[in-house]
This record gives C-alpha cells, structure tokens and sequence, in this order.
C-alpha cells in the first residue's frame, strides 16, 4: 500500500486543498493529512475543528475515490510526521513560483534528514491558484463572501468566527 503525506495547516481547508487531496488520491492508497500545529502561525481554528473539518470534506473524497484518508494533527519535523505515518511521500501544493522557491529548500532540508522519502509538486488548478487560507480569513474578517474559495460547511464555520455583516 503507497502512502502519501499532505501536510498544512488547513486553517481552513479550502477548495485549492481539496484540488489537490483529488489529485493526490490518484497517486497513491492511503493519504495522511497532516493537520500542522503550528503555534507561530496562530490558527483561528482549534486543532480539532480544522481536523473536523478535514475529516468532513475528505469523506466524499474517500468514497469517490476508493483511497484511504486520514486526518492525522502533528507537531514534529514533517519528515519525521512522514516516517512515523509511513509515508513513502511528501505532497506539496504550489501555486506561484514564490511557493517553489520555499519548497525547493525544504525537500532539500528533508533530503538530507531521510533520502528515501520524495516530494511530490501538485500545481493548484488555474483557477484555484489564488486561493490561500490566509486571504480566506481576511476576506471573511472583513465580511466579503468567501463562498467561491470554500465549501458551504467551512464558509459556516467561518461565519460562526466572523458573523456576515448587514449589508
């Protein structure tokens, strides 16, 4: 059994994840995602919602696509997230050139920590290459509709966060 690790924070999940959840599915059995605890980027979502969320857009994907995913949350070296949840590879999204220049450093970094895990690059859809979860946030905090950047169940989540203003 082939299995790949998507890391990120998924705060939120969005559309341009769930492109490349599909497209990643293609590519192996058993898809971890790893769910980020990242402390320095200061979530607005808990670790357990952003799993939630996670697991609950996966589910269609799951059994579309007959491949196993999990949502598993992590906080160690993702090279070390990769070994530990048996990962033969990495899954990177990218969607401009200032993404491929971080990337490029990082899988030269995890190289030389563990030569037998590879990258795999998934460009983002054309029309899901803007999409950040970070522009997300700042759309919805400043109440436009983020409905065409994610799915209803996340825009209610964030509406929750960030109740729509009166217009």
């Amino acid at each position: 059994m082939r299995t790949g690790l998507y890391p990120g924070t998924f705060d939120p999940i969005t559309l341009g994840h769930i492109d490349i959840i599909k497209r990643a599915c293609l590519l192996v059995d058993r898809l971890v995602i790893g769910v980020a605890i990242n402390r320095d980027k200061n979530p607005l979502f808990s670790l357990d919602d952003r799993v939630a969320m996670v697991e609950a857009e996966c589910a269609k994907l799951q059994t579309a696509s007959g491949t196993v995913i999990v949502a598993h949350p992590f906080e160690n070296l993702l090279i070390d997230c990769a070994r530990d949840v048996g990962a033969s590879i990495i899954i990177r999204g990218l969607r401009a050139v200032t993404d491929f220049e971080y990337e490029f450093q990082m899988v030269g970094m995890n190289r030389k920590l563990n030569s037998s895990i590879d990258t795999v690059f998934l460009m983002a859809e054309a029309d899901r290459q803007a999409i950040a979860s970070k522009l997300v946030k700042e759309i919805a905090r400043l109440g436009g509709d983020v409905s065409p950047f994610v799915s209803p169940a996340v825009k209610a989540a964030l509406d929750q966060k960030y109740p729509p203003k009166i217009r």
